[in-house]
């Protein structure tokens, strides 16, 4: 029930009980045509669904993708987390010498938390990137295929079947995946919105009173919360939290004895010097270190998705080894682990890693910056507002000026027109988002992709904005705000991860922004052609 279900309003979801709503999950996509196959069972067929109704625009991209030479007129990706940018760099240094060992251990069977050369490595790497005040323990670190393989054991060795985690919406949805169909673990959602209501909050703003209410919610409904999971940096939307933020959710969990599971994937892809990210492993003191489990991956901060290496570290013993027995369905393969150990060692000279630090994050960081800057300026250009964050591979755009009635339904069918148009990107309704029209884009691409890209959503908007002001036209008599969502305005170009943009203070280019949004917006420039004026 509720699979695919769209529209209606923030208000409606907190009505509606918990437990229709956290069938919701990720049916951005309709999928009303499905049929239930008589060779699967009742887990297997809402795999089946599930699958079936998220991945539309990415089967149409493995279809036709767009190729400089061989296909210039297929998709352009914008929808997938990954980052192009450093193929390069990380190519040359998987194939020195160094990676290329096959020694008879590596072709064994590992412990399965994984060889202890690599978990050594591993807590020496986390100690000094999370600026840990004590040096981490190789007894606390378990490395399995990929965070999502993490997520799912988590799920499975911290929950029974039936019960909840918390999160905060808008999220990755991966994470309903890797949590929902393998252990059948419930999300209960924390609803964020884009609203400031002071000059000491942001849009989308996590707080313990938001945490809170959603607790106490479902706990009113028989729903047994056992634990919170953070992003940090938050996924989709950028953010980075504060040291006084992350103690106020860890000191929130451990009043609820919930357990924490903390994402730290983009926790180097942080590209700007203005912004500082705070490990929870470099916090002096863990309100609840026996329920609080970090999780990091080399997939993000060194642009490899396809190598599937995630790692765990947590104190508790008991959830080390619940989790390392599920690492027989999901281990690395000895000679990747080999590899990731040579990477994250290269230290040089220096105790810090010396390729790491002085090549890579360096050439990372710019290329992610400049990428960035490309993709913000366009919008800009467009008066498209936007969150604009320094972490992350990702833009968190608002789009809910080009739907006419503000609902899912429009958000998909403007998903769609931006496919049709060979650009995939992803909507709100995959993260869970509770306002229609909010769309994350990947900027972490070539400039000849991103340009040609952003070419493509330019056309999608001017031609959905002609349409509607035809529309109005028709209808001289609707309220320009019948139907819309509210204004943003006041959070266009947020330009600092901690603070909300200030309206005594705005730079020129947020102004410039503005007015170019409300002249996009009104129908001043068709009012005021150059034949008129003449």
């Amino acid at each position: 029930e509720g699979i695919g279900r769209r529209g209606g309003n923030l208000q409606e979801m907190r009505v509606r009980p918990l437990a229709k709503r956290r069938v919701d999950m990720h049916g951005f996509c309709n999928p009303s045509g499905f049929q239930r196959s008589p060779y699967l069972s009742a887990r297997g067929n809402f795999a089946n669904i599930f699958q079936g109704s998220s991945e539309e625009g990415y089967k149409a991209y493995h279809a036709d993708k767009y190729d400089e030479d061989k296909n210039p007129n297929g998709i352009i990706n914008f929808g997938t987390s990954e980052n192009k940018l450093c193929f390069d760099l990380m190519s040359k240094r998987l194939t020195q010498a160094d990676m290329n060992m096959i020694d008879p251990s590596l072709l064994q069977y590992p412990d399965w938390k994984g060889h202890l050369f690599l978990r050594e490595e591993v807590a020496r790497f986390l100690t000094y990137y999370c600026k840990a005040p004590a040096p981490l323990k190789a007894e606390n670190v378990i490395v399995l295929n990929g965070c999502g393989s993490l997520f799912s054991a988590l799920a499975t060795v911290l929950c029974d079947p039936g019960e909840a985690v918390l999160i905060a919406t808008p999220f990755y949805g991966g994470i309903t995946q890797s949590v929902f169909l393998y252990g059948n673990v419930k999300l209960v959602y924390v609803y964020l919105d884009s609203k400031i209501t002071g000059t000491s909050t942001r849009p989308f703003q996590l707080t313990v009173e938001k945490l809170e209410k959603a607790l106490q919610d479902a706990r009113a409904e028989g729903v047994s919360v056992r634990a919170l999971i953070l992003l940090n940096p938050q996924n989709p939307l950028g953010d980075i939290y504060s040291l006084s933020e992350l103690r106020d959710y860890l000191e929130f969990a451990k009043r609820h004895e919930l357990h924490v599971i903390v994402d730290e994937i983009y926790m180097l892809s942080v590209f700007d010097e203005s912004a500082t990210f705070h490990s929870v492993l470099g916090m002096d003191r863990l309100p609840d270190p026996q329920r609080t489990h970090v999780m990091w991956g080399i997939t993000k901060d060194f642009a490899v998705c396809g190598i599937r290496f995630g790692t765990l570290y947590t104190e508790n013993q008991d959830v080390a080894n619940a989790v390392a027995s599920l690492c027989y369905f999901h281990g690395v393969c000895g000679p990747v682990q080999h590899k990731v150990a040579q990477l994250l060692r290269d230290r040089g000279e220096s105790v810090a890693p010396y390729w790491i630090n002085q090549v890579y994050l360096r050439a990372n960081h710019a290329r992610l910056k400049a990428a960035h800057t490309y993709v913000t300026d366009e919008l800009k250009t467009l008066g498209v507002p936007f969150l604009n964050r320094n972490a992350g591979f990702f833009v968190w755009i608002d789009f809910r000026k080009y739907l006419k009635t503000g609902t899912f339904e429009e958000e998909l069918l403007l998903w769609k027109r931006f496919l049709d148009n060979k650009v995939l990107l992803s909507c709100g309704k995959a993260f869970e988002c509770s306002e229609p029209g909010w769309f994350r884009i990947i900027f972490a691409d070539k400039t000849h992709r991103l340009q040609l890209g952003m070419q493509r959503i330019r056309k999608v908007l001017e031609e959905r904005e002609q349409e509607i002001l035809a529309e109005e036209k028709e209808q001289p008599c609707q309220s320009d705000q019948d139907g819309k969502a509210d204004s943003t305005d006041e959070v266009i170009f947020v330009s600092h991860h901690q603070e909300p943009t200030c309206a005594s203070s705005p730079s020129l280019g947020d102004l410039i922004g503005l007015l170019q949004q409300q002249m996009r917006s009104s129908d001043w420039l068709q009012k005021n052609t150059a034949e008129q004026f003449a």
